[in-house]
């Protein structure tokens, strides 16, 4: 390409163009992670005296966007709504459309050939394949205060049960789950054995 040939900028639209750059509010890097998560703790504590029971039937749900009444539910329910309330994030969506692309990366605990739109994403073992196959697996803290306001735990009640929540940013050990009884806020990180910590 000869001089002649090149495209030519004006002073003006070099000084408009820098001008537009310096005009964009520089904000740290940590804050928007922070407002994130402040987001889903809240959207996740909002439902604290609202969904009042623990109900694990199955159900038939609208597609995308489904849900059983918010009076009762599952810990995954916690989770689900969370996401959606407080980012218009739709894990029912998304664990379908990623159980469909790849099926057998999937536990087969139920016995199932093929995703379940109306239950897939209700199970805490769906859940944490989608999540680490999302790359938001990290390491398990030991110490209360390494893990973070709305950082995932999953954990096995009774050595069986697999159960999910949501971190608290009230103080170190507190997390909003539903593990019986309707959606609560309480201290039990550390009461079962945690087996998986996600950021997503």
């Amino acid at each position: 390409m000869t001089d002649d040939a090149r495209p030519f900028l004006s002073r003006r639209t070099v000084l408009a163009g820098c001008a537009a750059a310096l005009a964009v509010p520089l904000v740290p890097a940590f804050a928007a992670p922070r407002r994130s998560a402040a987001a889903l703790v809240a959207a996740a504590r909002r439902q604290v005296g609202v969904t009042l029971s623990y109900d694990a039937g199955y159900t038939r749900l609208a597609f995308p966007g489904g849900d059983v009444p918010r009076s009762r539910g599952v810990c995954t329910d916690v989770i689900v709504r969370a996401y959606r309330d407080a980012f218009g994030i739709d894990l029912q969506a998304l664990v379908n459309a990623s159980m469909r692309r790849d099926f057998a990366a999937y536990p087969k605990n139920w016995g199932l050939r093929a995703p379940d739109r109306n239950i897939d994403h209700r199970r805490v073992p769906n859940l944490a394949t989608f999540l680490t196959r999302e790359g938001a697996r990290l390491p398990i803290p030991t110490d209360p205060s390494g893990w973070q306001p709305g950082d995932i735990f999953t954990s096995v009640i009774g050595g069986r049960l697999p159960h999910i929540g949501i971190v608290s940013d009230r103080r170190p050990g507190w997390v909003i789950h539903n593990i019986g009884g309707g959606a609560r806020e309480e201290a039990a990180l550390f009461d079962h054995r945690l087996t998986g910590r996600f950021r997503y």
